[in-house]
């Protein structure tokens, strides 16, 4: 009975890492899409979103259980997908527009721990709003300070580049939207110079709520007659979509966390597709042009329940296969853990009261 009562335990801790190791893999399927289908896989792409990390300032929760997990989501993905590329669209810190320097160099730290597999990949981070803070902290310095410790962003916050012959153009949303300020004047620099493949933001943005002296101005785009969806991948923080579509929810991200922002959807010309973040949930998208934008679901607990990722396949032919990817739910994490501590409890109580019976015998 003294070998059942130790045995008990050992079965528990071996059920329990194979739970664990279970419910770390992702489960993903591609995204319908009528007419697209991927010839000759040139680069393929793991987009993840809202991390939320904390840094030094993390509690036991996040340290001990949500992080722990997420390293395991990310080393699982990798080794499940083996992805060329990682993106992160925004939202890397919890707080980070309200943290001082020495403190946000925990939170990219800790980042860089949990990243372990994919930190030989070549890596491209954007700025959210909680990163760099709404237009009313928008603090220039501070924006550059955090942009020079993200790979590939100038001091604006956007950046440009190609992988495998895919262009892609990643812009720093929130600036963008935040009225006449220094870091929108280089972003407007920025798109103007990849005016040749970005047409976008041609018109029409309204002013700053309950002040009319701050308009937000507008962008004149040349336009030309390049072909829809022969311009690079677009990369951006807010989602330009507003409308239910499918499997999109009604809301005006915009205006949820900026106190300005344009009247109608941001129209787009020629990209080749758009992937955005910030709302938490996934979305697929097909604007008025025949632009397709997809938006990342989050990828912590701290956000939702269900997190989950996107993976983009780019092919030769210029198609793009999208693939929504989900991982276990905090609930039923928490709810197995919580059974396996009260059977395991039980267990060693019953154990404890039979070999007690045996020696007052």
């Amino acid at each position: 009975m003294i070998a059942l009562k130790w045995l008990f335990p050992l079965v528990f801790v071996i059920g329990l890492a194979i739970f664990e190791e279970r419910v770390s893999i992702p489960s993903c399927e591609i995204v319908p899409r009528d007419g697209v289908e991927v010839d000759k896989e040139e680069l393929r792409v793991m987009m993840v979103a809202n991390l939320l990390l904390m840094g030094s300032e993390a509690g036991y929760m996040n340290m001990y259980f949500r992080d722990s997990y997420m390293a395991k989501f990310l080393k699982k993905s990798f080794d499940r997908l083996q992805p060329d590329m990682l993106i992160v669209l925004g939202d890397v810190s919890a707080r980070g527009s309200e943290l001082t320097k020495s403190r946000w160099l925990s939170v990219l730290q800790q980042f860089q721990r949990m990243l372990g597999p994919f930190l030989g990949l070549p890596l491209h981070i954007i700025l959210g709003d909680r990163d760099i803070g709404e237009c009313s902290k928008l603090d220039l310095k501070s924006v550059r300070w955090i942009a020079s410790n993200m790979p590939g962003l100038d001091s604006s916050g956007c950046g440009a580049f190609e992988m495998s012959n895919v262009s892609f153009v990643s812009l720093n949303a929130v600036a963008m939207l935040c009225g006449n300020n220094d870091l929108r004047f280089s972003i407007e620099k920025v798109i103007e110079r990849e005016n040749s493949d970005l047409q976008t933001f041609s018109k029409d943005l309204v002013e700053r709520e309950n002040e009319p002296s701050q308009s937000v101005g507008h962008f004149g785009w040349r336009v030309t007659d390049m072909p829809s969806g022969s311009g690079p991948v677009l990369l951006l923080h807010f989602p330009l979509h507003r409308s239910p579509n499918n499997n999109c929810k009604g809301y005006n991200t915009l205006k949820d966390h900026i106190s300005s922002g344009p009247d109608e959807s941001l129209k787009l010309l020629h990209n080749r597709i758009i992937f955005s973040a910030h709302s938490n949930g996934f979305c697929d998208h097909t604007h008025k042009d025949g632009t397709r934008e997809v938006t990342v679901p989050s990828m912590t607990w701290g956000a939702r329940d269900d997190p989950g990722f996107v993976v983009a396949t780019f092919g030769r032919n210029k198609a793009v296969t999208v693939s929504q990817c989900s991982l276990a739910r905090e609930s039923n994490v928490i709810m197995a853990y919580i059974f396996v501590i009260l059977l395991l409890i039980s267990t060693t109580l019953v154990a404890s009261k039979s070999q007690l019976r045996n020696l007052q015998r």
